[in-house]
């Protein structure tokens, strides 16, 4: 039973939620957005077991940093995963997944831009950061194609549009 904590009541993943920077909803809002994301992610992708997981709520200046550190790109993005394990798809749950930041002026330029609730970009946004920890990719076209076909299913969970439609 230990490998099911829907069954013993625990939650699958302990999140810990920092708001570092930036213009974001209230604390508590992040917070059920998040798991909400997680939850839809674990049921759509079928992962069990239980993890650590850290969400930062952060600005551009400083996710443009760490996009520039890690990833060679010295632009603001909307998101990014840094995994904590190494983590094959399908694989046993490592105890900490890593974390996950989010940058608020692209996140909420992205969401006018599309003209999508704020609130179901996060959610969006949290989901694929998720999906990456949990080791799926898009660096190729039939990558992204599962990745986002997970997405899509995952969010349909929480009634939340097609984000790529």
């Amino acid at each position: 039973m230990a490998d099911n904590p829907a069954s013993s009541g625990e939650k699958p993943v302990d999140i810990d939620i920092f708001v570092e920077a930036g213009d974001w909803p209230a604390e508590a809002e992040l917070t059920r957005l998040v798991d909400r994301a997680v939850a839809a992610a674990f049921a759509q992708t079928g992962t069990n077991g239980t993890s650590e997981l850290s969400v930062v709520f952060s600005d551009d200046a400083h996710i443009r940093t760490l996009n520039a550190e890690w990833r060679g790109k010295d632009k603001p993005t909307n998101v990014l995963s840094f995994p904590a394990f190494p983590f094959p798809k399908g694989g046993k749950l490592p105890p900490m997944l890593g974390d996950i930041v989010l940058a608020s002026e692209t996140v909420a330029d992205e969401a006018a831009l599309e003209d999508k609730p704020l609130e179901n970009h996060i959610t969006h946004l949290v989901v694929h950061g998720l999906l990456h920890l949990l080791g799926h990719d898009h660096e190729t076209d039939a990558e992204a194609e599962e990745m986002e076909a997970i997405e899509r299913a995952a969010l349909a969970r929480l009634a939340i549009p097609d984000p790529y439609a």
